[in-house]
């Protein structure tokens, strides 16, 4: 690919040869002669000068590198687009591959794979373009839009509904019962849960998570949200729009998450939650009640500054309890004197 097609595809304009043909994209510490990379740091240009990488994506130029460079207004999005561009080629379509059952009532769209060992249940709508790997069991009334990829042993159950353009990476369960019980003279009474799980479209859940169907109505996750692997949202659960979940966190029943909120990994979020959009929480936090926007840490959580300055405290605590072990010994000492 040369120069000139990469300021095209990145919206970025050439300082250098605009035919320079450029091999591949690949990072900083990886790229070699014939490469192109990003720098979106000023620490790093040091680093820059001294890689054999032949071409650079940068927000403003270089001035004295022997470089090719592309000026863009995000050099790690336009890295992200070079990517896709030159390592991700279009899928094969295949149509309904021998071995793949699916019920003669489903709707499958257009230029549509689903590959072997994969189950679609009766009722159930695959839209254009959707891919459907091995393994995968698409229940009964289930919705799919267009241009999703379902990937290997993936679990979407009865009547689920999925958006465009989604990803499901392997091992996801779309749908499984949340997790109710009433009790009843000491046994444990499941509570049906004959809900839905609504996915809206650009959405993205990584390995191994899981998102439970309401017990009536419907747990949903907004336009653009991404999860990341080992997430655990149960039954109920609203999530907004563009949000942010990183892996191994588990939301509680019934919490409602705004849009743009970000939460970091292991946070843990109590049941019936209420998180206003455009909230930060940092890893490991533990949540419950209603926060307001704004960031937040620690277990249980509170402000981002107040932590940082508790924390400070924190780490003082062993001499401090010294300072009040040697005041308690001069008080000692001078009520023995006076007494």
């Amino acid at each position: 690919m040369r120069l000139n097609d990469i300021a095209r595809i990145t919206g970025g304009l050439v300082i250098g040869d605009e035919e320079l043909e450029i091999a591949g994209a690949a990072g900083i510490d990886g790229a070699g002669q014939g490469y192109i990379t990003y720098v979106n740091q000023k620490s790093y240009i040091e680093q820059l000068r001294k890689s054999p990488v032949s071409a650079v994506l940068v927000s403003e130029e270089i001035h004295g590198l022997n470089k090719a460079q592309v000026i863009v207004k995000n050099p790690s999005l336009s890295f992200a687009k070079l990517l896709g561009a030159f390592y991700v080629s279009p899928h094969e379509v295949k149509g309904v591959v021998d071995g793949a059952f699916v019920s003669n009532d489903a709707d499958i769209g257009e230029q549509v794979t689903i590959y072997p060992a994969s189950y679609v249940g009766a009722q159930a709508v695959i839209g254009n373009r959707t891919v459907v790997y091995p393994g995968v069991f698409i229940g009964e009334g289930t919705t799919i839009g267009d241009d999703c990829l379902i990937y290997p042993n993936v679990t979407i159950r009865e009547r689920v509904t999925i958006g465009s353009r989604v990803i499901i990476h392997p091992g996801v369960v779309v749908g499984s019962d949340g997790f109710g019980y009433e009790q009843d003279s000491g046994t444990h009474v499941k509570i049906p849960h004959v809900g839905t799980v609504i996915i809206g479209n650009d959405v993205e859940i990584g390995a191994n998570s899981t998102i439970d169907r309401a017990t009536t109505g419907a747990t949903v996750i907004g336009d653009g949200t991404k999860i990341d692997n080992l997430v655990q949202i149960a039954h109920n659960v609203k999530i907004g729009r563009n949000s942010i979940i990183v892996a191994q966190v588990g939301i509680g029943g019934s919490t409602v998450i705004g849009d743009y909120v970000m939460v970091g990994g292991q946070a843990g979020i109590a049941d019936h939650a209420e998180i206003s959009s455009g909230t930060m929480i940092a890893a490991q936090s533990g949540v419950k009640g209603i926060l307001p926007k704004g960031m937040y840490m620690g277990s249980p959580c509170f402000s981002h500054s107040r932590y940082k300055r508790s924390h400070i405290i924190f780490t003082k605590l062993p001499e401090l309890n010294e300072k009040i072990l040697e005041l308690e010994r001069k008080l000692d000492a001078l009520s023995s004197k006076t007494g």
